[in-house]
Order: structure tokens, then C-alpha cells, then sequence
């Protein structure tokens, strides 16, 4: 106890210092002041509003002194603060980035807490993509850029996507070098319109996955595929070198649904589908996801001068029979007339077959009588 009052002698209550942390207790933590002197500081300042410790042991920390009786008792209240508003400061001149955790959502954006200090960050500012959910990004640490610092840092304004951006433009050039055609890439989809679905591939370099790329059948509503924010995988179908535009594709990543056709349908089937869109020269009818055939206007039993949109409506199950197979170029004509003629066919069969088995001789055991009875002298 004597040498830790001669040891306090040399500092003063109200000082603020530097020391190492090198222990940590229960109750309080050991901080190295310098030579062999020590000092105490209560363990509840060092952890943060979540009682997370701040520090650990080997860490620097500022502190001012509130006691020399007996040895030397720190505290970091008021100096902490202090501390991290000098470091928002420096980051805010430099451009650099500090790490905040965004704590709830406030009129206009988030209030976020960067070490004990409060930040502003616009709705528009928390990311790149447009935030459809904002609770979100509640809850979350993310790493922001200080955009404004003013009265002291009473008013401190942040922007995530500010720190995003920068993160893209230093990933866009290494990233270009591996979208080439045929690549397989994860990326997040963007925006989703009725043509198709934007696709940020990383590096704010977008690519389009259009509505005819989503997947063997036919898509109506992009929507229902994919939706703003999902982590979708594509393939790299083509880039205009001239333009800068990526196409992307999802069914090439698929196992296509016309390699089993042949093994699947054969030329005078009849088989149920749905139609999928009407034409005035035809109806194209779904049988099997992604396999979609057409029934030419002569093939639909109506008279030339009938409105065949008002007659056919997408969306109905329709029996078919297959007419003609192409495989190779994916196509195949179907016909709703030739229905009629392969049912009618059925219940003939159906009905001989009946006859046959409820009559007690065949046609054919008759006449094997008869001409045995003309043999006989």
C-alpha cells in the first residue's frame, strides 16, 4: 500500500491517461499505467450498452483518474465518449469507414450506434438495393461512412450504401474478368419488372435475367419466380462488349424437359394438357412443364371465319392428340379435332369387345360349324 501511494503521488485525481489492460476480474479490471504502477477500473465500464466487454486484455484504453487514496481508480465516463467522437471525427476527414449497429428505425432512416454514440442514417443510405422491409436492418452491424459530422458530433450522419459502393468499385474490374459466356455466378436480384428480373452479380455490375430465361414453362408473372433480394444462381448467356448489357439465364441450369420427349409421347397419342395462349392461327397447349405444342387453326374443328380467341381460354385442361414430333427443333403439332374421331374409334372397340364376350359363339365358331355340317355325305 505504500508504494501504490507513492506510485499515486505521481499522478493526479482528474488526469486523463493511457494504459494497458492486463487483468480482468469480477469486479474490476488491472490497467498497467506505466513502470510498475497499476490502476483499478470497475469491469461494468468496460462492456457496452448490450454488457458486451469493449476491451480485452492487452488493449489501450483511456481513462481519467477519479481517486489517488490508496492506489489509483480510473473511469472511462465522459472520456470513452470523448474518445470515439475524436475517432468519428478522424474518419469523417480521412473517408473511412467505422462499424455501427443499427439500433432501431426513426422518421426518414435508422438511428445507429457506433461504440456508445449516436448516428443518423437515411432509409435511402442503408443499402444499395431498395429496402422493401425496413426492420430488416434492425438489429444488424454493417459498416458505415460518417457523411456529415457537425456541433461536436451531437449530429452525426452515416451512409452504408456510400461504404458498399466504394466496396463495388473496387471488385468491379476483378469481377468483369470472370463474367464471360457460359460462367456460373450467384447473385442477388435486384429489382423485378414484368419483363424480367435485374440481377446484381457483385461490383454493381447488373445483368438481366429476362422472363423467358426462368424456366422451361412458360412464365406470366416474373414475380412468382424470383422476388427483390433473393440469392439466385445464373448462367452467363451473352455480353455485349459494345453496351456493357449482361444476359443472364436460370433453365440452362436445368435438365431440359424435351431431351425425354421420345421416350415420353409417341404420334397418334391422345394426352391431356392446358392450354397456355391462344393465337389466331392456333393453340398452344402445355403438356408436361416446359413441353408445349400447337394445335394449327385447321386442327381445331372450327369453321375458317371463327374467332378462335373467344372460343379457347388459357388456363382450361383440353384432350389432344399428337400429330407430328419434332424434337430437335422442340416442336410438336397437336390436334383437338382428331379427338373426336380417336373416342368415337374407343367406344367401337369397347362396344365389339362387349360383344364379343357376352355372345356364346363367336362369329367365327359359327361358321367353322356350318362348314363342317357341308362336309358330311
Amino acid at each position: 500500500m505504500f508504494e501504490a501511494s507513492l506510485k499515486a503521488r505521481q499522478f493526479s485525481r482528474g488526469q486523463t491517461i493511457e494504459g494497458t489492460v492486463v487483468a480482468i476480474g469480477p469486479k474490476v479490471a488491472f490497467v498497467d499505467v506505466g513502470g510498475k504502477g497499476e490502476a483499478e477500473i470497475d469491469v461494468e465500464e468496460l462492456k457496452d450498452a448490450d454488457g458486451t466487454f469493449e476491451v480485452a486484455v492487452g488493449d489501450r484504453l483511456h481513462a481519467r483518474i477519479v481517486s489517488t487514496s490508496g492506489g489509483i481508480v480510473l473511469s472511462r465516463k465522459g472520456v470513452r465518449n470523448a474518445a470515439t467522437q475524436h475517432e468519428i471525427e478522424e474518419a469523417f476527414r480521412a473517408g473511412l469507414s467505422v462499424e455501427g449497429k443499427v439500433v432501431q428505425e426513426v422518421k426518414g432512416g435508422y438511428e445507429v450506434r457506433i461504440a456508445r454514440e449516436r448516428a443518423f442514417c437515411p432509409l435511402s443510405q442503408i443499402d444499395i438495393a431498395r429496402t422493401t422491409d425496413p426492420a430488416v436492418h434492425v438489429g444488424r452491424v454493417y459498416a458505415f461512412r460518417v457523411t456529415e459530422y457537425r456541433n461536436d458530433g451531437k449530429d452525426v450522419v452515416v451512409s452504408r450504401r456510400k461504404h458498399l459502393e466504394e466496396e463495388q468499385r473496387a471488385r468491379a474490374d476483378e469481377l468483369r474478368k470472370a463474367i464471360v459466356p457460359g460462367a456460373v455466378l450467384t447473385g442477388r436480384v435486384v429489382s423485378v419488372r414484368d419483363f424480367g428480373a435485374f440481377v446484381d452479380l457483385g461490383g454493381g455490375i447488373q445483368g438481366l435475367l429476362h422472363v423467358s430465361e426462368m424456366g422451361w414453362s412458360r412464365v406470366t408473372n416474373p414475380n412468382a419466380i424470383v422476388a427483390s433480394g433473393d440469392q439466385i444462381t445464373v448462367k452467363v448467356l451473352r455480353v455485349d462488349e459494345a453496351t456493357q448489357k449482361i444476359s443472364l439465364g436460370m433453365k440452362e441450369l436445368l435438365a431440359d424437359p424435351w431431351s425425354t420427349v421420345a421416350a415420353t409421347y409417341q404420334v397418334g397419342q391422345m394426352v391431356s394438357g392446358r392450354i397456355s395462349r391462344v393465337a389466331q392461327f392456333g393453340v398452344f397447349v402445355e403438356l408436361a412443364p416446359g413441353i408445349e405444342g400447337l394445335i394449327p387453326a385447321s386442327e381445331t374443328g372450327l369453321a375458317q371465319d371463327t374467332d378462335i380467341k373467344r372460343v379457347f381460354t388459357p388456363g382450361t385442361p383440353m384432350d389432344v392428340v399428337i400429330l407430328e414430333i419434332d424434337a430437335a427443333s422442340r416442336r410438336m403439332r397437336l390436334s383437338s379435332r382428331a379427338v373426336a374421331s380417336a373416342q368415337e374409334a374407343d367406344e367401337v372397340r369397347e362396344y365389339t369387345e362387349r360383344q364379343d364376350a357376352s355372345t356364346p359363339g363367336s362369329v367365327g365358331s359359327l361358321a367353322d360349324k356350318l362348314r363342317g355340317a357341308l362336309r358330311k355325305p
